[in-house]
């Protein structure tokens, strides 16, 4: 699951007026960044691809934007926006906003007010990557609620028609909490993508792929026991055995967190406990056989190498918030660790060490978090993506490329504001 990264400020390309008396309805566009917008260009099709987050299937990564600039401070949520990828990488304008008015599934006649992005995967297994996005469908607060989410299947035009509901069967569901929290992966090692869906008291809905376009699993049983409440993505094949794990948290935020092996039934066996933290990363930072976890907290880095084996290690470095990624195509992960700086950490024979440690220094001021680590180039070697937060109508999203020396470029080759989608 991928995490989110009241100003009233002039950026992005908007003039947003604030403070007593002001009739919002009056503020205007200012055109000078969004006229730099790179023109709209028409999404390439494709004929379907096994490569991750590829929604028109023509073999080149595209980006899921969960969280835009407004057109004014405090103004409803414009969507999703999706990039999509090219043979040089991504190109803004092949740029698409899905709306819950456009693209949402409507409840009982009214159409969703909330779409935010959760998973991606391909669930119907066509060879296009499909969305799955959360609602607020109409809910009085008896009994068992609806199912808040919604797929978004994929196509050779990209993210096209309208969303269809996740069906949950009756026997996958346990007590009165929102079906949410959705995580892809191969858990029973079929080759098609399933979903694990939160229930409550410690249980989760394991949905076996692949899904009807109608939103249906092809199999759903009793919901599994669970050492935690909220299933987190994306799930990993941590110890190399053919099948996708999965990372459950005891709740949200800080605090301990376990793998739960997946296999023949689905991922119904804890693997191992980890540490107390608030971010966890999954990746080779050593030359064990199986994967490491990096746990991030206040206090620095927990590792645990050759899981779901228990060997140590930690790092101090500032930053909770983890993610990983192959940058040099060596073949070992390193560790971005983002807080007041982006720091990248080189993975080693004998695990992540700061010594030699990348800094990244976005392109303009702000709150910087990591987007996304994917390889959008097609290089085989691993792109940071990063945006920084100035408020809410003006933003950057940076992308920097994997490189054989030096982990990620100085500069990155792409940028762009997400305000170019209320153009779109």
């Amino acid at each position: 699951m991928a995490a989110a990264l009241a100003v009233c400020a002039l950026g992005g390309g908007l003039l947003a007026a604030c403070g007593p008396g002001t009739n919002a309805g009056a503020a205007k566009r200012t055109p000078a960044h969004i006229a730099d917008a790179p023109a709209q260009l028409p999404i390439p099709q494709g004929k379907g691809s096994k490569v991750a987050d590829d929604f028109n299937g023509d073999g080149h990564r595209d980006l899921v934007l969960g969280d835009l600039v407004k057109e004014q401070s405090h103004a409803d949520d414009a969507g999703i926006g999706i990039v999509y990828g090219g043979a040089r990488g991504l190109t803004p304008g092949a740029r698409q906003l899905l709306s819950p008015k456009k693209q949402g599934a409507p409840t009982k006649g009214r159409l969703p007010a909330v779409f935010d992005a959760e998973a991606s995967c391909d669930l119907d297994k066509d060879g296009f990557t499909d969305l799955v996005v959360s609602t607020d469908p109409p809910y009085d607060g008896q009994g068992q609620p609806p199912v808040p989410l919604q797929i978004l299947f994929g196509s050779p035009k990209g993210l096209t028609g309208r969303a269809v509901k996740l069906a949950v069967p009756a026997q996958a569901r346990f007590g009165n909490d929102w079906a949410d929290q959705p995580v892809c992966g191969d858990f029973d090692g079929d080759g098609a993508e399933d979903l694990v869906v939160h229930a409550s008291a410690g249980r989760l809905s394991y949905l076996r792929g692949p899904f009807s376009r109608k939103g249906a699993p092809r199999k759903a049983g009793a919901p599994i026991p669970s050492p935690g409440e909220v299933p987190t993505g994306p799930a990993a094949d941590v110890n190399r055995d053919g099948y996708d794990d999965l990372l459950v948290r005891t709740a949200q935020g800080a605090g301990k967190s376990a793998v739960v092996l997946g296999g023949p039934n689905g991922p119904a066996r804890t693997g191992v406990v980890l540490p107390a933290g608030i971010d966890v990363a999954f990746g080779r930072f050593g030359k064990g056989k199986a994967l490491d976890a990096a746990v991030g907290s206040m206090g620095g880095t927990s590792l645990r190498y050759d899981l779901p084996g228990a060997a140590r290690g930690s790092v101090s470095i500032p930053g909770s918030v983890l993610a990983s990624g192959d940058f040099d195509g060596d073949g070992l992960s390193e560790l971005v660790s983002s807080g007041t700086e982006l720091r990248v950490l080189r993975g080693r024979t004998a695990g992540l060490s700061a010594a030699g440690m990348v800094t990244v220094k976005p392109p303009t001021e702000g709150t910087t978090r990591v987007l996304t680590v994917g390889d959008f180039t097609g290089d085989g070697r691993a792109d940071l993506v990063v945006r920084t937060y100035r408020g809410e109508t003006k933003d950057t999203i940076a992308v920097y490329p994997g490189t054989a020396k030096g982990l990620v470029a100085v500069e990155p080759t792409v940028t762009f504001s997400t305000s170019e989608f209320l153009t779109s």
